[in-house]
């Protein structure tokens, strides 16, 4: 009412006043209102836009949703209600904070006609459009050729995510959001801080999507090679000689012979230059596998798999693996088939994913029936939205045969029917298969028609456009077409309107409900009748012994039709069974990813941090620290009955590469052992900077790539590096951790509380490993003088000539 009692006094508006609306909003949002207070004003400025722009005026019940959508809830209105309308009005006025609007949509074809198509409104209010694609994006701007008309115009990702709103899918959403998380520079990042979001066909991204978890997954191709090449390298090094190892800490080094041997037999310069952060890690494993870990003892190998044995317990830990790749070097070791590193380099649940923003709206013409998940999962509301005009909709009773084929035959007689009347007839299946069953039944008696699966989402819409027209006959996959409206053509309403067949029970009501709503839009007439068989999957699974008890005391031959109150009921039943089932599954799998993203968002805020700091020279010195005084005290403990001078060697010299002999370490008091370590290590560390400056000052190259203190760059680079290297590890060892979890019989210990210790105990194992190998990287890094092209372009064609030689 306070929308409508403003629309005369806006309407007089010129169209350079109405525009002007947006700044005098901004300025009032700056000067302390909030957006409630600008609402009415706003809603009404945009109604009035819509109208001149695009030629549509919101009906009340729009504004109505449009509030709805405004306060974080989800808004339920049946198709054709318009929803792609009533976004404009909280988009519009949310936009104003400059902080940006997500519009969410399944597909990219959804996305960009929505962008286009609403386009007018925000460009005429002076708010920024922008459109991401799979592999493109883009800005609204305006079209010269036509009054009011808009045209997409490509930009940087990035560009996109600045505009004020931004149309996209959620896919696209969630993996910039992931790609970002394992960007090496500031300018790679795309998104900004996730603000609020509008979900378009929310239950189908929020709840049918959400057992699916977005996953960015390296190529796992060279992992597997690389285990068996460091296998064989191991065999050849000797103990004491190449590497020292520490039977208590299973832990190993490569000693400086060590690493000139790997160095010659891998036919590399430095071993442990930056871009070698994984191949260091390999060897390392290998030769950890081979000394550290015994068949039979803390493993055995079983149908070619490499299962761990719990050295306290002496049980198979199924499901479990090593982690940091150690796994695949002892499969490697025992020459099985080293099962590739599935390779995730970063993965989220949607559920997750959508939480991170401020405010989350949706809108759906069918939410009621799950609003439990929406409130438990996501604190989301449903409001149900009135229709603008009443449903005349007729949905008739389920018809059930005892069989399948008699079902598809009498569904093609009730197809035959409509289309000698002339009328509509859209038909859900449930798969392609049943889409081209019914297609190949149709075509023998002659009913032309048109197929719609999935596939294709543009010619998806052009086809259910047409749906609606006289003597149709469109068979649809139920997800098909979504968003898109069919609108009836002439003399169709006369005929009944559209006729809606399903051909079997969906698990979820929702998604019979969503077939039923394409018919009898905006108070059109319309009608709906689902055909069911006895052999239907959602019957034979879930309905149990009611259906059969019914179908026995009814005895119908295979011919007739059953119609009963209490087949119906138990049908409903059977849904809510699957319903219930899945939301467990859902909130199972939210629960365990929850112990996920506690790390995950550890990792990447830490990450973060790193993007934007330009020198982590305190955090390194931190780090070193700490590390130095865990060794010492390790070594040189108060409780040891002997002090070993001899491991503190050699675990200082692991970590700085700085040898100092046992004998000099022994002539330092205990108590000014780490005084003295820790000054030699901070010597080191500052002669390696100086070199470096020093370096940068005499090669351009260097100074163009590194700045004047090479030192900070590289620091950050090589952290971020071992970063990414050990989270991809720690997903996977989590993967697994997951895997087997169920199966290990836990006497009376929750599966999913012994999930939250043991991965509370890897993600503390990486966080330390990350820091261990920074240290260590940083005190063997090395920059080259890059030599003139036409020198290395020599030295190229000179191998190539000895290798053609050689063959």
């Amino acid at each position: 009412e306070k929308v409508n009692s403003l629309e005369e006094s806006i309407k007089v508006l010129l169209n350079e006043e109405l525009a002007r609306k947006t700044t005098e909003f901004k300025n009032r949002l700056k000067n302390g209102e909030s957006l409630n207070d600008i609402l009415v004003e706003a809603f009404a400025v945009v109604r009035e836009v819509a109208r001149r722009t695009v030629g549509m005026r919101h009906f009340d019940v729009q504004i109505m949703g449009g509030v709805v959508l405004h306060e974080g809830k989800i808004a339920e209105m049946k198709t054709g209600e318009g929803k792609t309308l009533v976004a404009t009005l909280p988009i519009y006025l949310n936009g104003l904070t400059g902080k940006g609007v997500h519009l969410v949509t399944v597909n990219d074809y959804l996305a960009k006609r929505d962008a286009l198509w609403m386009g007018p409104i925000y460009r005429f209010l002076g708010l920024t459009v922008g459109v991401i694609q799979h592999e493109s994006s883009f800005l609204v701007e305006w079209d010269e050729k036509e009054k009011f008309s808009v045209k997409l115009v490509p930009c940087k990702r990035r560009e996109a995510y600045l505009a004020d709103v931004t149309y996209g899918t959620n896919n696209e959403f969630g993996f910039d959001y992931l790609r970002d998380n394992m960007a090496v520079s500031l300018e790679q990042v795309v998104q900004r801080e996730l603000n609020y979001a509008i979900v378009d066909e929310v239950d189908s991204i929020l709840i049918d999507e959400a057992r699916t978890p977005l996953i960015i997954s390296g190529p796992s191709e060279k992992s597997t090679s690389i285990y068996y090449k460091c296998a064989r390298i191991a065999k050849q090094l000797k103990r004491d000689v190449d590497f020292t190892a520490d039977d208590k800490e299973k832990t190993v080094a490569l000693t400086e012979e060590g690493v000139k041997k790997v160095e010659k037999m891998l036919s590399i310069s430095n071993l442990y230059d930056s871009t070698n952060v994984e191949l260091v890690s390999h060897i390392i494993q290998a030769i950890r596998a081979l000394v550290h870990f015994k068949n039979e003892v803390d493993y055995i190998v079983k149908d070619g798999e490499v299962i761990i044995v719990d050295e306290f317990t002496g049980r198979l830990m199924y499901g479990r693996r090593y982690s940091d790749g150690l796994h695949q070097a002892i499969e490697a070791k025992e020459n099985l088939k080293v099962r590739a590193e599935s390779q995730t380099l970063a993965t989220i649940t949607f559920q997750n994913y959508f939480k991170m923003y401020k405010k989350l709206a949706g809108m759906t013409g069918t939410a009621k029936t799950e609003e439990q998940e929406f409130i438990e999962i996501y604190n989301l509301p449903v409001v149900v939205i009135p229709t603008n005009k009443p449903v005349i909709r007729k949905d008739y009773p389920d018809v059930i045969y005892a069989t399948e084929k008699t079902k598809f035959k009498k569904i093609v007689e009730e197809i035959k029917d409509c289309y000698k009347r002339g009328q509509p007839v859209l038909v859900g299946t449930r798969s392609i298969e049943k889409s081209e069953r019914i297609s190949k039944m149709l075509k023998r008696e002659g009913i032309p028609h048109q197929v719609l699966n999935a596939k294709y989402h543009e010619k998806e819409a052009e086809i259910i456009k047409k749906a609606g027209q006289k003597g149709m006959v469109t068979i649809a996959t139920n997800m098909a077409g979504r968003g898109v409206d069919i609108v009836l053509g002439e003399g169709v309403k006369e005929l009944g309107g559209l006729h809606i067949i399903g051909t079997e029970r969906h698990e979820s009501r929702r998604i019979d409900n969503q077939l039923r709503g394409r018919a009898g839009r905006q108070g059109d007439p319309g009608s709906s009748r689902f055909y069911l068989s006895l052999e239907d999957e959602i019957l034979r699974l879930f309905g149990g012994n009611s259906i059969k008890r019914i179908m026995g005391m009814l005895k119908m031959d295979e011919e007739t039709p059953l119609e009963h109150p209490m087949l119906t009921r138990a049908i409903e039943n059977a849904q809510k069974k699957v319903e219930a089932y899945h939301f467990e599954i859902r909130k199972n799998l939210l629960e365990y990813d929850n112990v996920l993203n506690k790390h995950r968002e550890v990792i990447y805020k830490e990450r973060r941090k790193i993007l934007e700091k330009a020198n982590l020279r305190d955090e390194f010195l931190e780090f070193l620290e700490k590390m130095i005084t865990d060794i010492v005290e390790v070594h040189l403990s108060k409780s040891l009955e002997e002090l070993d001078y001899e491991g503190l060697s050699k675990s200082f010299a692991e970590l700085t590469g700085i040898l100092i002999k046992p004998d000099d370490l022994k002539k330092i008091s205990r108590d000014d052992v780490l005084g003295v370590l820790l000054d030699v290590a901070k010597k080191r560390y500052e002669q390696k900077e100086e070199e470096l400056r020093k370096l940068s000052k005499e090669n351009e190259s260097i100074r163009k790539q590194f700045g004047e203190d090479p030192m900070r760059e590289i620091e950050r680079y090589l952290l971020l590096r071992i970063i990414d290297s050990k989270w991809k590890d720690h997903l996977y060892a989590m993967d697994h951790l997951k895997e087997g979890i169920g199966l290990r019989a836990y006497g009376q210990q929750d599966p999913l509380i012994a999930y939250q210790i043991e991965g509370f105990e890897l993600f503390q194992s990486m966080l330390h490993s990350i820091r261990e190998d920074w240290i260590r990287f940083i005190f063997r890094v090395e920059l080259k003088r890059s030599e003139p092209k036409e020198n290395r372009a020599q030295r190229r064609a000179r191998k190539h000539k000895k290798s053609k030689r050689r063959v």
